[in-house]
């Protein structure tokens, strides 16, 4: 694992080299027709398996460092794109726009996944680590497939989304804006306030106190801008909130032993929601890293290093 220090060049060497080297990349068909991008590395120690399912906005090259230091552990990963994101097809006419018309969507783009990709190299079952809206997804997923994995850990889980507004509130505003788009015909347009991909400059961003991580976040994205995704639609706002409500309505039955990290200082995701999520999950461990921002795997080495210890030390034992 490298300090914010040692990165800047081992990025261009020791992790540039590994993905050269043992980093497969490809793209399978979804069941509508749709390109999910994927990418694996298998380790030959096979220690285990950890599939990844990241958060909104998220492609797999923002993942590099990520993957690199899980299989230095002795661990093969796998990563895919989820729709309308990343590497991934898009749905809507500016690809710029985040966009899902059911989360049950991005569940079966999982199972695909798993099924045509994951599981012809993995003999045991494998561990998931989910991180935000990812986190959200594999709730429902492991809902629906309970034995698909042997345990759970979640990373700033978008069980709610901040600013935390009144629950009929938000929902109305949500209904209002998504019904609104329906009789005009611009279903798939922004939310308020939402725009086109934007690189904000780290000292106005929420999402890490990492200014080196954040710039090699923002350099990959600047080097593919194919992987650029902006704000969100209606569609997709209304999509999360009945997502976040079955998982919450759902908690008591999750079925697996699970990890949440929470970040103490998240601006992005609802925390007091998530707690209330975290103590209804049978078998669930909350630790929060205090005062770490939204982005726990690309933190600031005092926040992402007790962050990968934790998700280690779970899947460990």
């Amino acid at each position: 694992m490298f300090t914010e220090a040692q990165l800047p060049q081992a990025y261009s060497t020791h992790i540039a080299q590994f993905w050269q080297q043992s980093v497969e990349q490809g793209k399978l068909q979804s069941k509508d027709a749709l390109e999910i991008a994927y990418a694996y590395a298998i380790n030959p120690e096979n220690k285990g398996t950890v599939v990844i399912s990241a958060g909104r906005i998220e492609a797999y090259i923002k993942y590099k460092e990520v993957i690199f230091d899980i299989y230095q552990q002795g661990y093969s990963v796998f990563i895919h794109d989820h729709r309308g994101q990343g590497f991934s097809g898009r749905m809507t006419d500016n690809p710029h726009m985040g966009y899902v018309d059911d989360f049950d969507d991005y569940v079966r783009d999982l199972h695909d996944f798993m099924q045509q990709v994951v599981r012809p190299h993995c003999q045991q079952q494998p561990l998931l680590l989910g991180h935000s809206m990812g986190c959200a997804i594999a709730v429902l997923y492991c809902l629906a497939y309970p034995q698909a994995f042997k345990k759970v850990a979640f990373s700033a889980p978008m069980f709610g989304i901040r600013p935390a507004l009144p629950t009929w509130f938000a929902n109305l505003l949500v209904k209002s804006h998504f019904a609104l788009g329906r009789v005009f015909g611009r279903q798939y347009g922004y939310f308020i306030g939402q725009r086109d991909y934007v690189e904000h400059a780290f000292a106005n961003n929420r999402l890490t106190h990492s200014a080196v991580r954040y710039q090699i976040f923002r350099d990959e994205y600047k080097h593919h801008p194919q992987a650029q995704l902006g704000g969100v639609t209606a569609h997709w706002l209304h999509a999360a909130a009945v997502a976040m409500n079955r998982i919450e309505q759902s908690a008591p039955l999750f079925p697996l032993p699970s990890l949440i990290l929470q970040a103490g200082a998240d601006a992005v995701v609802d925390n007091a929601r998530q707690s209330r999520v975290a103590s209804m999950f049978p078998g669930c461990q909350l630790q929060i890293i205090p005062g770490a921002r939204h982005e726990l795997l690309m933190e600031a080495d005092e926040y992402r290093q007790p962050t990968l210890a934790a998700i280690l030390d779970f899947f460990a034992k």
